[in-house]
């Protein structure tokens, strides 16, 4: 029983091993091996077998299954589904055979009846099956220089039988020109299926620039989906060219691209040629001619295109000129891509991107097949031009082969960041209009070698001597015996032919439309409206309500006046408040953040100094009666733009009361006590800045060193110079202390602004007299130096107590 059981389990194994055979006897290894035995048994069978190394006619072969294996079994998904079904390949799992039962006769109830249905299958169908990981590490990234058709079918779908013939057309009508073609097993890859946007069986869709469109027609239409596909292409990816047009469009080289005219008969591009503009589009443009029309008989005359069969032609920067032509009359597939390929760079292309460079000047470790690259530095100007076709020129002479030296330039604005990396050792102080020579050691390192002399075109006098220059050098490098002299790291170009940003946004527009024109259907579309037609009804109708009961308000206000007046004529005692109401209601009242100078007396002392909050500071203004009205308002004025700091507290100090208390504070700010003799009016427009929480003060005075022009610069001079050197009164007069300048009459009225003095009568008796109008002229500077950390702090032990009332 044993046996009988094993049998078909056994032939199933047997006939679901295709060509590849066991992997694991190819490898040499045991079923149960792992990933480094695995790795470590490829590593030796890729060396015994490598073409390169082993002679055997079978070694290419034998090499090509060595590296199917390994992958197989490097997979987990595909060496599990091996171990289970014995699947080399990735497809559903194999199907156990069906018994045949038609040599049995059996009773049908219908004998008599004839039915007539084609038996057809879904092998097509699973032969071309892909995973979601093939769909995403292989499809998407071919998708952006190949269209795939992708059609979603499953086992049981009826509909999918009836397609059948219909993709087998497709297959043979677009594959050969160039589309790739796959299916998808919708069962068996779910999660693609709600990726992509599947809800119907059989469904055929386009992968194209790394997005996919769903096909909404009839499958069974084919020129439909031709119509579609055609449809699915970026916009004038092939121009249509006439006589008026034909000039500007080759003369359009300078966007780093060759120009390819295509001739034909039909009104439209065949859809081959456009396939083939779409794989070079990064370096290759084309046009489209039609021969048949009146208006394109002087390009067919300039260019000798015969008017029977099929052209193509490429220029590069001689438009007068093709650099290659191909006339044919059904030009195959093979042939574009061969001349294409032959021709897609100008003479001397631009290094524009990343891709370009890479492809110009590729990374070679091999000292013997070093391939140089000639770099031009310019700018984007006409006039660098001429030094360009100098170069281009020079190209075109030299006997070099492309591929071991290639000419190229550089716009030196747009690359800024790899001209800089060549700016290093042994470079030309400005390396606009100089030429260098690079070799790529690998994708970031490169070694290069300036010519001395500037590149200035045929027309300069120093020509000769600088083309022999550039020829010898050339001729040096190429040897495998000579080196570069200078190496630097480079970083990835910019690309100059990237949208930018409006394009950008225009382009996320246009595929959210097209994305909402292949999605969104007529059974779907109703319910949008709907929802978008509710809300716009709520909108305006809140809107229509808001305007009626703000008229409403209005007019009930304009009520409310009315009947104030009568009132008031009546003598109502109301009539005030409703007076006062419909002004109120004509003239809106604006309120505005104040600013309130708190007075520091006994009362406010504990509040704004002793208890003040970490990190908080109260600014304190010294007036008396006479200079209060005028500094007051001033000190308001500078100190508004602070108003909304809630870590500052704004006041004055009146010297009346509080005299003794800022002699005891200087006092206690001195290195050594003493009695100081304070004279009030020097006093006047002093700005303190108390810190309560650490104990210190800074100090603002129009005398003040730190406020003095001249010595912004300096930190400050030891301040207890100031306060201990009691004979230098002028010193000492900005804390307050005694000066003869102050007791003089005459002088305090020059503080004060009172006195008018007629032109040139100021004598140099009151030349360092500060007025009363001008004290506060350098408090916002102060201020900023303040908030900054800046000034000059004087720290005491305690807070002296504030004399009472």
């Amino acid at each position: 029983m044993v046996k009988i059981k094993a049998i078909p389990f056994l032939f199933m194994f047997l006939v679901s091993v295709d060509g590849l055979g066991n992997p694991y006897h190819v490898l040499g290894i045991s079923n149960s091996a792992s990933l480094q035995e695995i790795r470590k048994a490829y590593k030796q069978l890729a060396k015994e077998w490598h073409p390169d190394k082993n002679k055997d006619p079978a070694a290419e072969n034998k090499f090509v299954e060595i590296n199917q294996a390994y992958e197989l079994l490097t997979d987990p998904e595909r060496r599990k589904k091996f171990d289970i079904y014995g699947m080399t390949e990735e497809g559903p799992p194999p199907v156990p055979p069906k018994r045949d039962f038609s040599q049995y006769r059996r009773f049908d109830p219908l004998d008599g009846f004839k039915f007539h249905y084609q038996d057809r299958d879904i092998i097509l169908f699973h032969r071309l099956s892909i995973t979601a990981r093939a769909y995403e590490n292989k499809l998407v990234p071919k998708s952006y220089r190949v269209p795939h058709l992708i059609l979603f079918y499953s086992d049981w779908c009826f509909a999918c039988l009836q397609v059948e013939p219909v993709f087998r057309r497709i297959i043979e009508e677009l594959e050969p020109i160039g589309f790739g073609i796959a299916t998808v097993h919708s069962e068996n890859e779910q999660l693609l299926s709600r990726k992509v946007g599947i809800h119907t069986l059989p469904s055929l869709v386009i992968l194209i620039d790394g997005k996919t469109s769903i096909y909404r027609e009839s499958l069974f239409s084919m020129q439909k989906i031709v119509e579609f596909v055609r449809s699915k292409f970026p916009y004038k990816l092939v121009q249509p060219i006439n006589d008026d047009s034909v000039t500007s469009f080759l003369s359009g080289w300078v966007d780093n691209r060759v120009r390819a005219l295509i001739f034909e008969r039909q009104e439209f591009i065949r859809l081959r040629y456009l396939l083939m503009a779409f794989y070079y589009r990064d370096r290759v443009a084309f046009g489209y001619v039609q021969l048949n029309s009146s208006s394109t008989e002087a390009v067919q005359k300039k260019y000798k295109v015969p008017k029977d069969i099929e052209s193509l032609l490429l220029f590069n920067e001689n438009t007068n000129r093709p650099v290659a032509s191909l006339s044919m009359s059904d030009i195959p597939i093979k042939t574009m891509q061969d001349i294409i390929n032959s021709n897609k760079y100008l003479v001397l292309p631009r290094l524009s991107s990343q891709g370009m460079f890479d492809a110009l000047c590729p990374p070679e470790w091999a000292r013997s097949r070093k391939r140089l690259c000639v770099v031009l530095v310019s700018q984007n100007t006409p006039y660098h031009d001429e030094p360009r076709q100098a170069l281009r020129q020079f190209a075109q002479d030299a006997p070099y082969n492309v591929e071991r030296v290639r000419f190229t330039y550089i716009f030196q604005e747009r690359q800024a960041e790899f001209v800089s990396a060549l700016a290093g050792e042994g470079s030309p102080a400005e390396p606009v209009l100089h030429v260098v020579i690079i070799w790529r050691r690998d994708a970031s390192h490169i070694k290069y070698e300036w010519l001395p002399h500037t590149w200035n075109g045929a027309e300069s006098q120093e020509w000769n001597e600088t083309r022999d220059r550039l020829e010898s050098t050339i001729q040096r490098l190429l040897h495998a015996s000579e080196a570069l002299s200078y190496e630097a790291v480079i970083k990835e170009l910019i690309d100059e032919h990237a949208q930018g940003i409006v394009s950008r946004i225009v382009s996320k527009l246009l595929l959210a439309a097209d994305f909402l024109k292949d999605n969104l259907t007529k059974d779907q579309l109703l319910p949008v409206l709907s929802v978008l037609a509710t809300v716009s009804f709520i909108v305006i109708v809140g809107y229509i309500m808001t305007y009626l009961v703000r008229l409403e308000e209005e007019n009930i206000k304009k009520n409310a006046c009315a009947n104030g007046t009568s009132e008031r004529r009546m003598g109502s005692p109301e009539s005030a408040e409703n007076d006062a109401n419909c002004n109120n209601n004509r003239k809106p009242k604006v309120t505005t953040p104040q600013l309130r100078l708190h007075e520091l007396r006994a009362e406010t002392y504990n509040g704004m100094v002793r208890l003040l909050k970490p990190g908080c500071r109260t600014i304190v203004l010294l007036v008396d009666a006479q200079s209060r009205t005028q500094l007051v308002p001033e000190f308001h004025k500078i100190v508004w733009p602070y108003r909304k700091n809630k870590t500052l507290m704004f006041g004055f100090l009146s010297l009346d009361r509080g005299l003794e208390w800022y002699k005891c504070l200087l006092t206690l700010s001195l290195p050594e006590p003493r009695d100081l003799n304070i004279n009030p009016r020097n006093c006047i427009g002093t700005v303190l800045s108390l810190n309560g929480h650490r104990k210190y003060f800074c100090m603002y005075h129009a005398k003040h060193p730190e406020c003095s022009k001249g010595k912004g610069s300096k930190r400050m001079v030891k301040m207890t110079k100031h306060f201990s050197n009691a004979s230098d009164t002028a010193k000492g007069a900005f804390m307050g202390f005694d000066s003869s300048e102050s007791d003089d009459t005459e002088t305090s009225d020059y503080e004060q602004g009172y006195r008018k003095m007629e032109e040139g009568a100021l004598s140099d008796k009151y030349s360092n007299v500060v007025f009363q109008c001008n004290l506060l002229d350098g408090l916002p500077n102060w201020l900023d130096r303040l908030f900054e950390g800046t000034t000059h702090r004087y720290y005491i032990n305690y807070w002296p107590d504030f004399p009472p009332k």
